[in-house]
């Protein structure tokens, strides 16, 4: 068992997570916090899972990031017909993770299988999946599946990682543990339960019925809100606790924010109500705001680490290259005003 201390002393510095850790993580299913109970998972309550996700990314960067990709991609478990989870989530070493692009085909077959062939970008988490999920264009036979306006179809598929060739091409300035590669599949005979439609459930609990633009929003805050606390935590120790508790504070409400937030659409799920639009747009653009406030904070303090900073070899320098990183996702990242 290794607590938070041990952990972040095992990510400093690390350009993969060490086999230890993924032990923890495994042993602890910390990547099947969104899976349900009844398929042998945590079954967490989004608050719950949120403040694990803010814990994670605040020991570490990478740490964080990964189980946030991955046990997010883990939540695609409720997509899945409940035969197929159970016996895949059997395994406390069943981990999914992929790419939300679109890359290639999947050619269904006269016996129901599929035939996937393509490439994918990024997969966070690839050396240490048991499964790929992506998106690819759905043919019958050779022949492209088009709906009713003649757009192509497309569907999402799981694929063993034996069936699977990684791509090791992240040369990102942080996340370097994350493992965040691309990925190709060649002719891979897929069975057709392993096909799953993001918005074809086969469970009924509250956090299912979560639009997966705010699931993802909201999981994605929590890792910025993380590992922003990490490094005004390391910040402290160079400038001193007086200096850093107002920016402190700033990202603990913001985290209560979220967390508010998360509860809300539980009631409002709970009593078989809608998320209206309203409320969606309204916390996207909190989110945005949130992350809009972060950034420059972090750069006001790094501007005053001197020297510090800067050494590669320091953990203040590796949480600024993870934080900048991370927000460079495309879910929050600020356009250019013309």
């Amino acid at each position: 068992m290794l607590n938070a201390s041990e952990l972040r002393k095992a990510m400093q510095g690390a350009t993969a997570i060490s086999d230890e850790v993924i032990s923890h993580i495994y042993k602890e299913r910390w990547l099947q916090i969104w899976v349900p109970q009844a398929y042998g998972g945590l079954g967490c309550d989004f608050k719950t899972g949120l403040l694990y996700l803010y814990d994670w990314a605040k020991i570490d960067g990478s740490l964080g990031w990964m189980l946030t990709l991955c046990a997010g991609a883990n939540y695609f478990s409720r997509n899945m017909q409940p035969n197929t989870a159970k016996a895949l989530f059997a395994s406390e070493y069943t981990c999914f993770g992929g790419s939300g692009m679109l890359g290639g085909t999947a050619d269904e077959q006269a016996d129901g299988t599929f035939v996937v062939h393509g490439q994918w970008e990024y997969a966070t988490g690839a050396p240490y999946l048991s499964h790929f999920t992506l998106n690819a264009k759905l043919l019958k036979q050779g022949k492209p599946v088009v709906d009713d306006t003649g757009t192509a179809v497309v569907h999402s598929f799981i694929i063993p990682k034996s069936q699977v060739n990684i791509i090791p091409n992240w040369k990102s300035m942080g996340m370097k543990a994350t493992g965040t590669y691309s990925f190709v599949v060649k002719e891979a005979v897929i069975p057709a339960d392993y096909r799953f439609v993001y918005d074809v459930f086969y469970t009924d609990d509250a956090i299912t019925k979560i639009p997966f633009r705010l699931f993802a929003d909201l999981t994605l805050l929590v890792n910025y809100l993380g590992m922003a606390a990490h490094f005004m935590e390391e910040a402290a120790n160079t400038l001193g606790s007086d200096r850093i508790y107002t920016h402190q504070q700033r990202i603990q409400i913001a985290l209560e924010g979220i967390l508010t937030y998360a509860i809300q659409l539980e009631g409002i799920l709970e009593q078989h109500l809608p998320i209206s639009a309203a409320l969606e747009e309204e916390i996207h653009h909190y989110g945005r705001c949130i992350v809009e406030q972060l950034i420059p904070q972090v750069i006001q303090v790094y501007t005053q680490l001197g020297i510090k900073g800067t050494q590669v070899d320091q953990p203040i320098h590796q949480v600024f290259c993870d934080f900048f990183t991370a927000t460079q996702h495309a879910n929050f990242r600020a356009e250019v005003k013309k």
